[in-house]
């Protein structure tokens, strides 16, 4: 099954720019003042009077419900009878059909429970599309790298609505949507690299998980992109903010992180020695105090690096006697 999907939206965007809701507003409460006086002319006078009335007073109500707010930041994407209406984009308090209704199935919601403990789901604020930048904290998860070694991996996503009219018609909830491909993205990209370098080669340059956190975030946003761009979302940045090995090799990677230190301190120790002892025969050459054959130099050469390559302090001996 091909991984990588492209929506077909039927659904054009349109948007809207609706009357003035203050206008109508006023009109209403004209209406129902109307309304009243006529239920009142109509009781001393004539009953149709108040069958006008009652009728007026309806529509007012009904003209209520196209009374829209919209706040900076946020789209309405309005269905009526099941058909497109229309997006409102702009800020502003608006009148529209007073039948036209939000549509976002993504709205949050959270569980509830009843008197009698029943669990249910309830929605949470208004179905207004948010189009401020958001954060998608994604939950750890175990993995394996190319090695085959188990990971654990999180990473967090900063993304936004781009599209209002795509996010609630592509996808059957656009936050879940998201969630589930960045954790499917996370999951493609942690298995193409090492955790770490375990090749001893310095010439070979091998991007790591751990040594190229930025890159490979930055190839996670891309590919990430790719999978949501049909549901009108738009990724900012990708940061992987976990990164460690799992807890059943844990310790045997620490173990041969640290070999792998002493032996680096290792070798600067013996390097350093051996030009500490070249310098010192070096010297006693040129300012004649002393002339040493191969073999006093052979003896020389395997006291002074026994002393600067041991872990413990030197313990002196004096030698009263001849060397041979």
């Amino acid at each position: 099954m091909e991984e990588k999907m492209k929506m077909n939206v039927n659904v054009t965007e349109k948007e809207i720019r609706p009357m003035s809701g203050m206008v109508m507003l006023l009109l209403i409460i004209l209406a129902s003042l109307a309304s009243i006086g006529l239920f009142v002319v109509g009781a001393m006078f004539n009953v149709f009077l108040i069958i006008a009335g009652a009728i007026l007073f309806i529509i007012a109500m009904i003209c209520i419900g196209g009374l829209k707010v919209v706040n900076p930041n946020e789209a309405l994407v309005l269905t009526l009878f099941g058909k497109y209406y229309g997006t409102i984009k702009s800020a502003g308090f608006y009148f529209v059909n007073p039948f036209a209704t939000a549509f976002n199935p993504g709205a949050e919601k959270i569980a509830t429970k009843d008197a009698n403990g029943n669990v249910y789901m309830r929605t949470v604020g208004t179905k207004k599309v948010s189009t401020k930048v958001c954060t998608l904290n994604n939950e750890k998860q175990k993995v394996n790298d190319v090695l085959g070694n188990p990971i654990i991996i999180g990473a967090v996503v900063i993304w936004k609505v781009v599209n209002p009219t795509q996010a609630v018609f592509a996808v059957e909830n656009y936050r879940d949507y998201l969630s589930i491909q960045c954790d499917s993205t996370i999951r493609n990209i942690a298995r193409l690299y090492p955790y770490d370098d375990l090749q001893e080669d310095d010439d070979v340059e091998e991007k790591t998980l751990r040594g190229s956190s930025q890159e490979i975030a930055e190839q996670m946003k891309n590919e990430l992109q790719e999978r949501v761009a049909g549901a009108g979302l738009e990724i900012m940045e990708v940061r992987i903010t976990h990164l460690a090995y799992s807890e059943e090799i844990a310790a045997a990677m620490l173990q041969r992180q640290q070999a792998v230190a002493v032996i680096a301190a290792r070798q600067k120790i013996v390097e350093g020695a051996v030009s500490m002892v070249k310098m010192a025969i070096d010297q006693l050459d040129e300012n004649g105090v002393v002339v040493l054959d191969d073999e006093r130099k052979a003896a020389m050469v395997s006291n002074l690096l026994v002393v600067l390559c041991g872990n413990k302090e030197a313990q002196p001996i004096v030698n009263s006697g001849s060397i041979y």
